[in-house]
């Protein structure tokens, strides 16, 4: 089976709350365990009414416990947010309570407005431009380097740490780190060739990774027919409009036709952002991802399924993961 792997934003469905939000991220976890996918990812983000994955380390417990075997993590931890060092100590915590099953993803884009970083951080004397001297602190708490106060939980595990980015910067710090790299192509695709290319180009073999590996964002809409499943992408089209525009609200329920009814720039919005989508039944969707893989080279592809009704958005990542036995690619792993 071809690598698969979750990415939860936990979403608030119109018409929902957060409560129900975490039930069905539990019940997606579960049924991708049971369908194979290698690992299931929650994002980090603030102040956002339709994503409720705000307390990320939090939300991974929940996930973790109510399952068995499934890798669970951050896709990511925005760490400008936060002290290494408490980092440390939360998924230190994770890891000694879930042994073997906890990844780090750590990101440098705040994850909200400069209003909602103010207030997460009290001042932004945080600067994105220290990431990496942040990231390797909080390396060195697991490893127990003495330079540093010891994280009790945390030193001495062994924790995967994964750098996502959106650019060029995190592909360069990746590769000089010797970290695995996890690209953000779901929404902000422009750079992804060039930074994959950097990446594999210039990395240097770490005490975590010997070689190159790349996890690709890539969003997957699968239903029985393809008009079904366009109409249940338009969810997510809405949402993007949405949040572009600067009216983020909780996930919208499906329109038929939706593109037919938004105008010249939305459109070509829309293509842009979702450039790295598959939207149809499992034969379309299934050629999207081996065309996606084929010119990518990726080791592995992480889907979202931003989708309204919780019932299609399992039926969607089964459908995704039906296909994977199908897909051929690379068969390294982190």
């Amino acid at each position: 089976m071809y690598p698969l792997s979750i990415l939860d934003l936990s979403p608030i469905a119109e018409g929902s709350d957060a409560a129900q939000s975490f039930r069905n991220s539990l019940s997606l976890a579960q049924h991708g365990e049971n369908w194979g996918y290698k690992r299931y990812w929650l994002a980090e983000h603030h102040g956002m009414p339709g994503i409720a994955s705000a307390a990320t380390s939090v939300l991974i417990g929940y996930i973790a416990a109510g399952t068995n075997s499934i890798r669970v993590g951050a896709g990511g931890v925005m760490l400008p947010n936060h002290s290494p060092l408490v980092i440390a100590e939360q998924f230190g915590t994770l890891e000694s309570l879930f042994p073997g099953r906890i990844d780090l993803g750590l990101g440098r884009a705040p994850g909200s407005d400069q209003r909602t970083a103010r207030a997460l951080r009290r001042n932004l004397s945080s600067d994105a431009d220290e990431f990496p001297q942040d990231v390797e602190e909080l390396i060195a708490y697991f490893e127990g380097d003495a330079r540093y106060v010891r994280a009790v939980p945390g030193a001495g595990l062994s924790i995967p740490v994964w750098i996502l980015g959106s650019s060029l910067f995190g592909a360069q710090l990746a590769a000089a780190m010797g970290l695995p790299y996890a690209f953000a192509s779901h929404f902000a695709p422009q750079q992804m060739m060039q930074a994959i290319d950097i990446y594999r180009a210039t990395f240097r073999p770490s005490a975590q990774l010997a070689k190159p590996y790349v996890m690709l964002g890539f969003n997957v809409f699968a239903a029985d027919t393809d008009d079904e499943a366009h109409y249940l992408a338009s969810s997510a089209q809405q949402a993007f409009i949405n949040l572009r525009s600067g009216r983020p609200a909780k996930l919208p329920l499906p329109v038929r036709d939706f593109l037919q009814q938004v105008g010249a720039q939305e459109h070509a919005l829309l293509d842009q952002i979702l450039s790295c989508s598959a939207i149809g039944a499992a034969d379309s969707v299934a050629e999207k991802m081996q065309t996606f893989i084929n010119n990518t080279g990726a080791d592995e592809l992480m889907l979202t399924s931003q989708i309204h009704n919780h019932a299609a958005r399992l039926h969607s990542y089964e459908i995704a993961a039906q296909i994977a036995s199908q897909l051929q690619a690379a068969t390294s792993t982190p």
